[in-house]
């Protein structure tokens, strides 16, 4: 079964929802047989990746507050985030560009580290303050993952996986994606925003339960015989 989830890694919510539908997995009966694939969303396309506008900033200037007033509303988002034992530093957070990162991930699925690249850029953004917008940092966080930095760098100067990135950003708004996370269960089930551990839970089983019924006995017939109650079985006696 595939869950495919549309983030962004400059969005708060996004890496909180992605540690949530962790929580819910490792309960999920068949785990190991659940695809998750990363698809690319972004906040902002305009956004300078060496801005410097701190998040502070950027969210007064969006939102029309002050700065002391967009230093409160971090507080509760950064709470939800250690209740789900990620640490959230805003005051180290800048306003960057995302696109070249989504680009990263794309890279970095060719190798069977998009996982861990998706992680760490998350972490690398919010917890490290680092500026996932600049193809430098980018190439040392690929190479913290496994991935060769060179390569990273090199493919950063070509044209390569923008397609791919624009691509999923237009099939995430023909779905109806309008904001993120956006986590989609075998293109039948939705889940929007980071929600609880328990709804992603009950939405892994409804759409496992769907894809793969359950047998039903309802007249289980007589084992003994070859054919009884319009119900036949193999002659054990012939193997």
């Amino acid at each position: 079964m595939k869950v495919e989830i549309w983030s962004d890694y400059v969005c708060p919510f996004c890496y909180i929802g992605k540690r949530k539908f962790e929580q819910a997995l490792e309960k999920f009966a068949h785990k190991d047989q659940i695809e998750i694939v990363f698809r690319s969303f972004e906040l902002d396309p305009s956004a300078d990746p060496n801005s410097n506008i701190s998040t502070y900033s950027m969210l007064a200037s969006k939102y029309g507050m002050s700065i002391e007033k967009a230093k409160e509303t971090t507080v509760n988002v950064a709470e939800q985030a250690a209740a789900v034992g990620i640490t959230f530093h805003f005051d180290g957070t800048m306003e960057t560009n995302s696109f070249d990162a989504h680009r990263v991930v794309h890279f970095a699925a060719q190798q069977g580290k998009d996982k861990e690249m998706s992680e760490r850029l998350f972490k690398a953004y919010f917890t490290d303050g680092e500026n996932v917008g600049n193809r430098e940092r980018l190439a040392v966080l690929a190479a913290e993952v496994g991935l060769d930095a060179a390569a990273v760098t090199q493919m950063l100067e070509t044209e390569q996986f923008k397609d791919a990135v624009r691509g999923e950003e237009e099939e995430g708004s023909k779905l109806g994606i309008r904001g993120v996370p956006f986590y989609v269960f075998d293109r039948k089930y939705a889940v929007s925003g980071a929600q609880s551990p328990d709804v992603f839970l009950d939405t892994l089983r409804k759409a496992w339960e769907e894809k793969h019924p359950a047998f039903i006995q309802v007249n289980d017939g007589d084992a003994d015989a070859l054919c009884t109650d319009g119900y036949c079985v193999p002659d054990s006696s012939k193997s």
